[in-house]
């Protein structure tokens, strides 16, 4: 962590006293932790989907639904010992599975959280995709289902929301190491091991996101799912990016709707309209 480049980023910059490109050290930062029912079906069940969101970030979507998390403002921090300690807590409170909300730059602490202990139940990797295969390839013998966003195809728009154009073909690089790792198994209606890949419309983006739907249409292995999200919510007034400030309109879902319906793909979630809600959005605890 002294040259930390854990993510594409590749700040350099050393964790160990300093902020990385993320907007944290390498000292383990959660906002909150517990049970998560608002995931697709074959993740949250009906006990719950054991959850910890990590502070910080390494993409920081514009639009982003968590957006005090991703900007480090929200946070306590933790060692590996008391990460290990939320792992058996949350398999008492009978989740379905552990899941790490954007874990990229704090991999190598949530490694010693493991080698402490190991949850019985799956590991879950959720991610914004803007991760080297190298970094995967550290926390891949603790994963067991990786939930990586698919964003934008586009390098105008990647650039426009998130400042980096190569978006695409880094994540692209990274989900398919993601879909080639884990084969898709489904028990008694939950996922144990396998890929979802998100993708959420956007306001006016709904071209970008059959472009999406193609990449994923001509690229899917080992049985991954797609999970196509409408829960947009805008939460941060945008002075620039005024397209961002509404919801996806009934025409822009019902486009990518469509689309997604005539690929014939086999496994694909559909995220109602009404989906879109602050309702869906947790309040953090730290």
């Amino acid at each position: 962590m002294s040259k930390c480049n854990l993510c594409p980023n590749f700040c350099g910059v050393n964790r160990e006293n300093s902020m990385g490109a993320c907007g944290v050290d390498n000292k383990i930062s959660i906002a909150k932790y517990g049970l998560h029912y608002y995931e697709e079906p074959i993740v949250s069940g009906t006990q719950g989907s054991g959850t910890v969101f990590f502070t910080g970030c390494s993409l920081k979507c514009a639009f982003c639904q968590n957006y005090d998390l991703s900007r480090a403002n929200r946070g306590k921090v933790i060692t590996p010992l008391e990460l290990s300690d939320i792992f058996k807590i949350l398999e008492d409170k009978g989740a379905h599975n552990i899941n790490l909300v954007t874990p990229t730059h704090f991999v190598k602490e949530i490694v010693k959280a493991f080698e402490i202990y190991r949850p019985s139940i799956p590991v879950l990797y959720n991610t914004h995709s803007y991760e080297t295969v190298e970094t995967l390839k550290i926390i891949d013998p603790y994963v067991d289902i990786y939930l990586p966003d698919l964003k934008f195809c586009s390098p105008f728009i990647s650039e426009r929301y998130t400042k980096k154009s190569n978006y695409f073909d880094v994540a692209t690089k990274a989900i398919e190491f993601m879909m080639q790792s884990k084969k898709t198994v489904i028990k008694s209606g939950l996922i144990k091991s396998g890929v979802i890949v998100r993708h959420l419309i956007l306001p006016t983006c709904q071209n970008d996101s059959l472009k999406v739907l193609d990449w994923f249409s001509s690229c899917a292995k080992n049985g991954a799912y797609l999970s196509i999200m409408a829960q947009f919510t805008p939460l941060v007034k945008q002075e620039k990016l005024h397209e961002l400030n509404r919801k996806i309109t009934k025409k822009e879902y019902q486009k990518v709707a469509n689309y997604a319906e005539s690929l014939n793909l086999e496994n694909v979630f559909l995220q109602e309209l009404s989906s879109a809600s602050e309702e869906y959005i947790p309040e953090w605890d730290y």
